[in-house]
């Protein structure tokens, strides 16, 4: 089994990155290391923003790797998974000659990094089948060859679409690609779903990195932190591309409260009426005048193609709904992205919508 390092830039396989004045661990109890003030702000009573935080807290690497069944060693946390596609981007694209791929109608953030960083981006699009969308694991196995990408994107469940990338469709592709490219599989609405996350393909696949977040069903989006969880040598590199200190302290520190144990009970039971009320609304909206199609939902929201999109956008708004309007997106011209809410939210939505086209 090759190793994911030999994927990455070839300048930065034995690159150092920044060693901050937290990096080293020593003993002492007066710290004149790190140019901080020796006095704390007025405005922070607990006196623990003076210092500057641990780069990856142990603590906090314990508590996700417990989460997500893997070693502490195999993860890295960072500013949502925003960063840790980033730092992907970073590592295995030359600037100006490498190249993603990528499975639209996806995620921009794909897109964007790539772009900032001079990288192509190569697109295999998803295959619209009615009831869901599926990933063409040939086109993308095409794609990778005919440009030499070294980064595959794919996002299960997807947004905005909702589909599952099938647990042996993503083993598939990442077996066909071993020694070519690193499958990233970005798992933001895991929770919400019922099948299998690739996390369980790690121990024998290298080149699959998982992507988490806790802005979802955690309902700590503010906190903005999210993770990559992949093959330790990969994990450390990348922690050696990461800028000093990307973790707030009062970020971790409140990520570390959400998960204990009765935290993560009331976020699981949350998760159980998200998807209660998914079915509740797919059944409502396929019932609807002006509906065209509710595609299969894994996340936590639903896509759906209208007659009338913007008439229906216009609706919402004028019920003081607020959705995401996707009709920029390949093959979606005439659809919107309802994100499930609270039952008496949902509500507003089914009532706005059954008045949106006159029976």
């Amino acid at each position: 089994m090759s190793s994911p390092i030999d994927l990455v830039r070839a300048d930065l396989r034995d690159f150092a990155g920044y060693r901050s004045a937290r990096s080293d661990k020593l003993d002492g109890d007066v710290w004149l290391n790190a140019n901080e003030s020796a006095w704390p702000n007025s405005a922070d009573a607990s006196a623990r923003v003076r210092r500057y935080p641990e780069p990856q807290p142990e603590a906090l690497r314990e508590r996700l790797a417990a989460l997500y069944g893997c070693r502490a060693d195999e993860v890295i946390a960072g500013r949502g998974s925003d960063e840790a596609i980033d730092l992907l981007v970073r590592a295995f694209c030359v600037p100006g000659q490498g190249a993603i791929v990528t499975t639209p109608p996806t995620f921009g953030m794909y897109a964007v990094s790539a772009r900032l960083h001079g990288a192509r981006v190569v697109e295999a699009p998803l295959v619209d089948e009615g009831a869901s969308f599926r990933c063409d694991a040939d086109a993308i196995e095409a794609c990778v060859l005919g440009s030499g990408a070294t980064l595959v994107f794919l996002c299960s469940p997807g947004n905005p679409t909702g589909e599952i990338v099938p647990f042996d469709v993503v083993r598939d592709i990442a077996t066909r690609l071993e020694g070519r490219a690193i499958v990233v599989v970005d798992e933001a609405y895991q929770e919400f779903a019922s099948t299998a996350s690739a996390l369980t393909l790690l121990p024998s696949m290298r080149n699959v990195v998982v992507l988490r977040t806790l802005s979802k069903a955690h309902a700590l989006a503010g906190a903005r932190l999210g993770v990559a969880i992949g093959d330790a040598e990969l994990i450390a590199l990348l922690r050696r591309c990461q800028a000093p200190y990307p973790l707030p302290q009062p970020c971790v520190d409140l990520v570390l409260r959400a998960l204990d144990t009765d935290s993560l009970a009331t976020t699981r039971a949350n998760a159980a009426v998200a998807t209660r009320e998914r079915g509740r609304l797919a059944a409502a909206l396929e019932g609807a005048a002006g509906v065209r199609r509710v595609y299969v939902s894994s996340a936590n929201f639903l896509l759906v193609r209208f007659d009338d999109a913007q008439a229906a956008f216009q609706r919402l708004l004028t019920a003081g709904v607020v959705v995401r309007d996707v009709r920029a997106q390949p093959g979606l011209g005439d659809a919107l992205r309802i994100t499930i809410g609270s039952a008496e939210q949902n509500d507003r939505v089914i009532a706005a919508l059954a008045e949106a086209v006159p029976a």
